[in-house]
């Protein structure tokens, strides 16, 4: 069974073999200070001091909230090392990225300022690790419609009447001004992505994000958004972005996603 250690900034999963690490938001406004999520299991008391330490090290003890477990999970030789080298300054360049190692597999993706950027984090996590490992590089250059969408969301969420997939008059509000920045994107395609807390059932959640992100593509398609340029998705729990163990921190999981497809 895979468990998985979510952050903001960058995520990192540990299970059977698994660890993942989430990447973080450019290093400006706000965004510098987001916070780094880390949940999932480790082998052992030590594993997770080690981890919990590297993290703090890279990206400053107040960011990193730790939501690490122990427990039974079987990893390859020297894993913990090698999982520890990954967490390094470089990963401090991606936005609303993740890294994920998966027994020898590694997967890292999310936005980063420029193709130099891309490919030196690329080559920095190859360099770190032995030839047993197969890294997966999914990093993107952002662009500047990215930062058009992300403008207008700031730091507002786009609420729901409690449980449900109807929109609040708030939310409402909100998109009436991501569906505007949306018509200055010419013909863009957009993914709406729905995100929840962990509260209840997985299963759950993930039908109810996706019923979220379909009712937002109904509601923007509403105000004159050409319907086929939206896809949606629902990630329900899966990807936290701050603590769910307190009510603020649920509250800004339980979130909507506009990200620009390339």
């Amino acid at each position: 069974m895979k468990r998985s250690l979510t952050s903001m900034a960058a995520l990192l999963v540990a299970g059977t073999a698994l660890a993942q690490v989430p990447a973080t938001a450019p290093a400006q406004g706000a965004a510098a200070n987001a916070p780094i999520v880390v949940a999932g299991t480790v082998a052992d008391e030590a594993s997770k001091a080690g981890l919990l330490a590297r993290l703090r090290a890279v990206y400053g003890a107040d960011r990193v909230i730790d939501q690490l477990a122990v427990g039974t999970v079987a990893t390859p030789a020297n894993w913990n090392d090698y999982v520890q080298r990954l967490i390094g300054p470089n990963l401090k360049m991606i936005s609303r990225g993740q890294l994920k190692i998966d027994g020898n597999n590694v997967s890292l993706r999310g936005d980063v300022a420029s193709e130099a950027q891309r490919q030196q984090i690329a080559g920095d996590i190859a360099g770190t690790l032995n030839p047993t490992y197969t890294v997966n590089n999914g990093l993107r250059v952002a662009d500047n419609q990215q930062v058009v969408l992300d403008a207008v969301l700031a730091n507002r969420i786009i609420e729901f009447e409690s449980g449900k997939a109807a929109l609040a008059p708030s939310g409402m509000a909100v998109l009436d001004q991501m569906s505007e920045a949306l018509k200055k994107l010419n013909g863009v395609k957009v993914e709406v992505i729905g995100h929840t807390d962990n509260a209840g059932s997985r299963a759950g959640n993930l039908s109810l994000s996706q019923a979220r992100a379909e009712a937002v593509k109904t509601y923007v398609t509403s105000r004159g958004i050409n319907g086929d340029l939206i896809a949606v998705s629902g990630e329900g729990p899966d990807r936290p972005v701050a603590d769910n163990r307190t009510i603020e921190g649920r509250a800004r999981n339980r979130r909507i996603e506009f990200k620009v497809v390339q």
